[in-house]
């Protein structure tokens, strides 16, 4: 048996011992569902396994089929989408099964998902491979990290990114495509893990050469993380007859299209109390309740809370009704520290 073939043969054993059970997964052996796969996929970009499953619950409860998503109304999906952040892969999956709704028939291919706004190169691999059992190559961070290991890549990310798909392309072959890909990721995930890998329990310990060199934990290698930026708003929560204004964020640009507290643009210095004034929602007897801290992928955003009563134009909402407004995480902060 050539090298491929055994590393192949231990992992999928392995796999088939050993997978998680994922309630978007179908068992080793079959094929999923391609809505739940494509639905898991868009929710698991930057987000963990344990975050996404109630949301995704959530979705097929609300919207059981492509077609029932697409007819939902936007604000809805939004809604339901609050708190997972990165909100556009919200707008763009609405826009997506809009798309599929109108199609006679799923798209079995890489390229025909690759089409759909919010689909990168990893999400049209991973639906092809597990949903129709096509052997593409699919590479998210785990597997990075698998191969980084498996053969002691050197070159640190991101600039070590095409070798490792490169060689995780060598692995991938006609049997069992989508076994293969998640069983990938399930080593990265569980075993094969950024800090103290198992290595005791991996079944490709036999041909890791990063384990050889006896330091697998410092693969891969990564260049120093620039320090992250901090950017300063305030935010105003205007009150009146027991209702809170809120606003509906420009579909460009951070937060797009989600239902917020109006705010000051977010900039690098502080804002004084003069400069804020000019973005307020209403003229008002302005007090300072305090300030939220949220981190962003980018920057990290301080933002003052500034609480008045007043009136205005614009969409009212009963303040025992904020908790299911669809706020995001930020501005959930925000209207509970006020």
């Amino acid at each position: 048996m050539s090298n491929k073939g055994a590393i192949r043969g231990a992992l999928l054993d392995w796999y088939d011992r050993h997978a998680r059970a994922l309630p978007w997964r179908a068992p080793p052996g079959a094929r999923a569902d391609p809505y739940a796969v494509w639905l898991s996929e868009i929710m698991l970009q930057q987000t963990t396994v344990a975050a996404v499953g109630p949301y995704f619950a959530a979705f097929l409860k609300a919207w059981p089929t492509v077609a029932d998503l697409a007819a939902a109304p936007r604000e809805d999906v939004l809604r339901a989408w609050a708190g997972l952040g990165y909100y556009s892969r919200a707008r763009n999956l609405h826009a997506a099964a809009q798309q599929l709704a109108a199609m006679a028939i799923l798209p079995a291919d890489e390229a025909g998902w690759r089409a759909l706004p919010g689909v990168g190169p990893y999400t049209a691999a991973a639906v092809a491979a597990i949903a129709f059992g096509l052997p593409t190559n699919v590479v998210d961070g785990n597997v990075e990290r698998v191969m980084a290991r498996l053969f002691a890549v050197e070159a640190p990310l991101p600039d070590a990114k095409a070798e490792l798909a490169r060689l995780a392309g060598g692995l991938v072959a006609d049997e069992r495509p989508g076994d293969w890909a998640q069983a990938l990721m399930d080593l990265g995930a569980t075993v094969c893990t950024p800090r103290k890998p198992r290595c005791g329990d991996c079944p490709l310990a036999f041909a890791c050469r990063a384990l050889a060199g006896g330091a697998p934990e410092t693969f891969p290698r990564k260049r120093a993380k620039p320090v992250r930026p901090e950017r300063h708003g305030v935010a105003f929560r205007l009150e009146h007859g027991g209702k809170v204004l809120l606003v509906r964020r420009p579909d460009s640009g951070l937060l797009g299209g989600m239902a917020a507290l109006p705010t000051t643009p977010w900039r690098e210095t502080p804002w004084t109390a003069e400069e804020a004034q000019a973005h307020a929602p209403a003229r008002a007897a302005w007090r300072v309740q305090g300030a939220v801290r949220h981190v962003f992928t980018h920057f990290a955003l301080m933002l003052e809370v500034w609480v008045g009563e007043g009136a205005a134009d614009g969409d009212w909402t009963p303040i025992a009704d904020l908790p299911r407004a669809g706020l995001p995480t930020v501005f959930r902060k925000a209207a509970t520290l006020a």
